[in-house]
């Protein structure tokens, strides 16, 4: 049953009672009514089984905790197609937010963000929960067949879920890239899809295999990687990636990537 946009229920997880309320007018202005608050990993845990929000917007430092064991929480109770996670932070640190980035977040606000970062933010998490279909011209959406390949389990689940949303049925999954190109040898795909960081072989390293591989050197490669706009990626297209996009996504933003890959 679809949700109306004024009806999304939102737990707000932060010890400061100044930005609960700050945040929370933010929410209000945003057309967010359904709003509850919590300030300790405790008091959010109890509220997510008794409340069952759509979205849990969240800190990352509390005095019980980090918002991180709130995702392990979230997964272990089978919430995590139900419930989706914005963190809202000031840390800047790459490798603080990585392990958020690869939990399958929708969002990584900033402290403070501005209404447009918060809006384009809710519209991500409506379009995971209402997906527009994908509408290929060369292909049948239902007959894509992906290769999935991100050393994340979470990450791999996020974007199947993602694509199932567009109505792709097919997919293989790889852990890393030396297990992808061990599928490779055996099966062609449409599409593409691998994270960057993989122990074994890495994205740029499999992208390469796969240009040099006449079975599968037009095969369009999606990069959806955690560290995007790290220097040392700013010249990764060289190895043969069509398309880089950054972790987390927003799906209207895979969709059209995608939609841009398999028309072409």
């Amino acid at each position: 049953m679809a949700i109306a946009f004024d009806e999304l229920r939102i737990l707000l997880i932060e010890p400061s009672d100044v930005q609960r309320k700050v945040i929370t007018q933010h929410l209000n202005q945003a057309g967010i009514q359904h709003t509850r608050g919590a300030s300790t990993i405790a008091e959010a845990k109890e509220e997510i089984l008794r409340w069952q929000p759509d979205i849990v917007t969240s800190a990352m430092y509390f005095s019980d905790g980090t918002s991180h064991e709130l995702i392990e929480f979230i997964n272990s109770n089978d919430l995590k197609d139900t419930l989706h996670f914005m963190l809202v932070s000031s840390e800047h640190r790459a490798d603080q937010l990585e392990q958020f980035k690869q939990a399958g977040i929708i969002a990584i606000l900033p402290k403070p963000f501005t209404p447009d970062q918060l809006q384009r933010a809710i519209t991500a998490t409506m379009d995971m929960m209402e997906p527009e279909p994908l509408h290929l011209e060369l292909y049948d959406v239902e007959d894509l067949r992906v290769l999935i390949v991100d050393d994340s389990m979470t990450s791999r689940h996020v974007l199947r879920r993602v694509f199932e949303n567009l109505g792709v049925e097919s997919f293989v999954e790889a852990e890393n890239g030396q297990q992808a190109i061990d599928i490779l040898v055996e099966h062609q795909f449409d599409l593409i899809v691998t994270d960057f960081h993989m122990p074994e072989v890495n994205g740029s390293e499999l992208t390469q295999y796969i240009r040099n591989s006449s079975a599968h050197a037009h095969t369009p490669v999606l990069m959806v990687t955690a560290r995007a706009n790290e220097p040392q990626l700013a010249n990764v297209k060289q190895s043969g990636v069509d398309a880089l996009t950054d972790k987390p996504f927003e799906p209207a933003t895979l969709r059209k990537l995608i939609a841009r890959l398999l028309n072409s």
